[in-house]
């Protein structure tokens, strides 16, 4: 798929070498996203049920063994948390977008914390991975998203119609959940992609997800092309530190 559409990835930092259960969440921008991330490591991801209709992605996505939330539906969710355990449990590595929308990739917006609630009952680690969709010059390529009121087929145009594209993959961050609030773990989560983005991070009620839970960031490796001067995160949350 990223030969069809000429997308060229950089991928940045080292993705977790160990066999431990692995949650790898990230910010979603684009219906490419699955593509991209699947291209990198084999993963099972987790997405809303409408996914399976769409044209192309729905088959892909279904073929790679993705698991579907049936939004609205109670006893849809525990089958998915339960379906999601046990791949952790089996070694497999599961992915999701907790932000439960996309974006344009201007912005992060607060990652939910019900999806984290797997990877507490798996004792998993939680991988933060960041997503970006760039021109030449390092600015946001808005072409690649499929947000707001843009539709699926005039995202695939706009894709379709580029001579290339590129698309950043940070590994930012990995999170011990051991001894954490989900609350915790979803604020951790979203400030370290946030940082490696120089996005704001999203804002919080007051009260919500006090005590950050430990997270290492990832050593950062050269890119296949040139990226924008001083694009590497510069700080995290409170309790994460550099390698």
């Amino acid at each position: 798929m990223l030969r069809i559409v000429h997308l060229r990835l950089t991928v940045r930092g080292s993705q977790p070498s160990d066999r431990a259960p692995t949650l790898i969440v990230s910010n979603h921008v684009s219906w490419l996203d699955i593509c991209v991330l699947d291209s990198v490591t084999p993963l099972r991801f987790v997405a809303k049920s409408d996914v399976r209709g769409w044209p192309l992605i729905g088959s892909l996505a279904s073929g790679v063994g993705t698991i579907f939330i049936e939004r609205g539906n109670p006893l849809g969710t525990v089958r998915t948390n339960r379906a999601i355990v046990q791949a952790l449990a089996r070694g497999e590595r599961v992915a999701m977008f907790p932000e439960g929308t996309s974006t344009d990739g201007r912005e992060i917006k607060p990652f939910h914390a019900s999806l984290f609630q797997p990877a507490l009952e798996a004792g998993a680690h939680v991988v933060v991975v960041a997503l970006r969709y760039v021109n030449p010059d390092g600015s946001v390529n808005l072409d690649a998203s499929y947000a707001g009121e843009r539709s699926l087929w005039e995202s695939f145009r706009l894709v379709a119609g580029r001579p290339s594209l590129h698309a950043e993959l940070i590994f930012a961050a990995s999170i011990d959940v051991n001894g954490h609030a989900r609350a915790d773990i979803a604020r951790a989560a979203e400030c370290a992609a946030a940082d490696a983005l120089q996005l704001p991070r999203p804002s919080r009620k007051s009260g919500t997800a006090v005590g950050l839970p430990d997270a290492t960031l990832s050593p950062f490796s050269d890119s296949t092309f040139p990226v924008r001067s001083g694009s590497a995160p510069t700080s995290g949350p409170a309790l994460i530190s550099d390698r």
